[in-house]
């Protein structure tokens, strides 16, 4: 008989989801994602545009509860996909009130599903996006640490809002750079991983005032759930892995990444 999985702990202190993709999620209905996701006090949940098919999905999720958020943008997965039209539609949208920031947007040398060339001039677009319509971004960045830097240097001093390098799995040099000029770093089930000490070394090197949860779901389940599709309600895992890498108290994790959230991306007036 296999062992019983933990139950997913509740936590009086709210959560935020910074980073899911909602349309992808097979396995159950939306409304049942959402009902267990307030069940362990999920507040609200930022689903992300990744490509020209769903920056309209995204923007009708974001229509059908009043704890989704969304983005939009175009993933360098698929950057020769990016038109003059597409770009049209993103800006069309930056004003939109439930969209809260640009992206996930950035540079992908890992799989290299698009020509490098293309992903560096459509991440540049993109960020310009985000500057003429004052918003953060949701930059993806895997094995392109050192030209994600340069590319970045280029809006030091046009780009206000900054924003967050997902799903970090980078080197020391990224993150130093990205902290030092104010980004915020977004980690998620792949801290709970073994052979993730690499990760977790950058989450012990991260100040907490520059922290974000984030699930990343369908993806990178947290232990321990592997095995399963990923969702919005194993986020209260990933607060407790953080607050044990950094030796905090769970309280301190949970109330300073609430914080960081919102000053990230729905800043008061």
């Amino acid at each position: 008989m296999s062992k019983k999985r933990r139950e997913i702990p509740v936590f009086d202190h709210p959560i935020i989801e910074t980073h899911c993709h909602l349309d992808y999620l097979k396995d159950r209905p939306l409304a049942d994602t959402l009902d267990q996701s307030r069940q362990v006090n999920i507040e609200r949940i930022i689903t992300i545009a990744v490509a020209p098919d769903n920056l309209a999905k995204v923007r009708e999720l974001t229509r059908a509860s009043d704890i989704i958020y969304g983005t939009q943008g175009i993933h360098p997965h698929d950057a020769e996909q990016y038109t003059d039209a597409v770009e049209a539609d993103i800006r069309n949208h930056t004003g939109d009130e439930r969209i809260v920031a640009v992206g996930e947007i950035g540079l992908d040398y890992f799989y290299d599903n698009a020509d490098r060339d293309v992903q560096r001039a459509v991440f540049r677009r993109q960020l310009q996006i985000a500057c003429d319509a004052d918003l953060p971004v949701v930059i993806h960045s895997r094995d392109a640490d050192e030209d994600t830097i340069t590319i970045l240097k280029e809006f030091e001093n046009s780009l206000s809002r900054r924003g967050v390098i997902h799903s970090f799995t980078s080197g020391p040099g990224l993150a130093t750079y990205a902290l030092d000029q104010g980004w915020c770093l977004g980690f998620n089930g792949i801290t709970t991983f073994n052979k993730a000490e690499n990760v977790r070394d950058i989450v012990r090197m991260t100040p907490i005032d520059q922290i974000l949860l984030e699930t990343d779901a369908p993806f990178l389940t947290p232990v321990p759930y592997r095995g399963r599709e990923n969702a919005p309600f194993f986020l209260p895992f990933v607060a407790e892995n953080i607050a044990s890498v950094k030796n905090l108290s769970l309280e301190q994790v949970l109330s300073q990444t609430y914080l960081n959230s919102l000053r990230t991306f729905f800043p008061t007036p």
